[in-house]
């Protein structure tokens, strides 16, 4: 079979269905780690990988690759996804009152959040997109996510796996030196991805069970102007042309600085919705992380002239859940 195009510009703009039908089937990972997988390309991760990648630690500096998770974060509401909501039910004006009934002047305080699993920075699951309602390896999706959660591929499957090398593609910078920051609507392309890292040299090269981080410099705005619509609004991200480059790499997993990874409007005048999601998680096994923090990574990569480094990006163990809130942190 032909590999489908990685140009844009051969995209049928009229035939969403078709064009990401044509890419899940070239680029279907099923059965590839057995019928009972549950990790997709996280399989791609091994010991000898990470003994690899805690060499690159040179310094011992860990930057936070997360956004903060407070009530004055980018969500709208969209499918009942709202920003956290932090309670206190205890406090220093209760200890201090009396009013915990502890012995001996002892007080403490406690708190409480509420908040969807992908209110900030963190990972989808394998159980989070289904392809004509069947989800990763084939699996029916009624079968795997019930009322009960995803009772197959629940994200607590990947609480011991995501740590691996890391590297930076600083898209924004690359292709926009003078801004660093890609327009929204950008579609980055796999040619973008490859002048990339020819721009930044040898250390970012992307090799097999690497997790990509992509900066494309949305969230370098919103610090700067606001969220204005990052969530769920025009952004720049990954075409779905880039399906064949996600796939022959090899990697374990990708994130970015936006709020749905991939290019926003999509790439089609026909109705559609997320069509790289729809190729890459039920189909490929491809885990994907969103609304990450890359600008201090960024700048630590470039003024030392260094794209790769130790990372580690667990999930909370939530059983059966189909996301995680995460707080990645790179070591350089």
């Amino acid at each position: 079979m032909t590999a489908p195009s990685e140009n844009p510009a051969d995209l049928d703009r009229a035939d969403p269905e078709g064009e990401i039908g044509t890419r899940a089937l070239a680029y279907r990972n099923w059965g590839r780690w057995g019928a009972d997988d549950v990790l997709g390309t996280l399989n791609h991760i091994d010991g000898p990988a990470r003994v690899a990648a805690a060499a690159l630690v040179r310094t011992g500096r860990v930057i936070s690759l997360a956004q903060r998770f407070d009530t004055d974060g980018p969500q709208k509401g969209w499918r009942r996804r709202t920003n956290p909501v932090h309670t206190m039910t205890d406090t220093g004006t209760d200890a201090e009152r009396g009013a915990q009934g502890f012995p001996h002047g002892i007080g403490g305080a406690d708190d409480v959040i509420s908040m969807p699993l992908q209110c900030s920075t963190q990972w989808d699951g394998l159980g989070h997109i289904f392809d004509h309602g069947v989800a990763w390896n084939g699996r029916r999706a009624g079968d795997v996510v019930t009322s009960d959660g995803d009772r197959v591929t629940g994200i607590e499957h990947a609480s011991d796996v995501i740590v691996a090398r890391g590297v930076l593609l600083d898209v924004g910078r690359a292709l926009r030196p003078d801004s660093g920051e890609l327009e929204d609507g950008y579609a980055i392309t796999a040619a973008d991805l490859e002048r990339t890292i020819a721009t930044q040299g040898p250390s970012s090269i992307v090799r097999r069970g690497d997790i990509v981080v992509v900066r494309t410099g949305q969230f370098s705005r919103t610090r700067r102007d606001g969220w204005g619509d990052y969530a769920g609004g025009p952004a720049p991200g990954l075409s779905l042309t880039t399906a064949g480059w996600l796939h022959r790499t090899e990697i374990a997993a990708i994130a970015t600085d936006t709020w749905g990874f991939e290019v926003r409007p999509n790439e089609f005048d026909a109705p559609s919705f997320q069509p790289l999601h729809q190729v890459v998680i039920p189909n490929m096994g491809l885990t994907i992380g969103e609304m990450w923090n890359l600008d201090e990574l960024a700048d630590a990569c470039a003024a030392a002239g260094r794209y790769e480094f130790l990372l580690s990006a667990a999930p909370l163990p939530i059983t059966g859940a189909v996301g995680s809130p995460i707080n990645p942190v790179a070591i350089l």
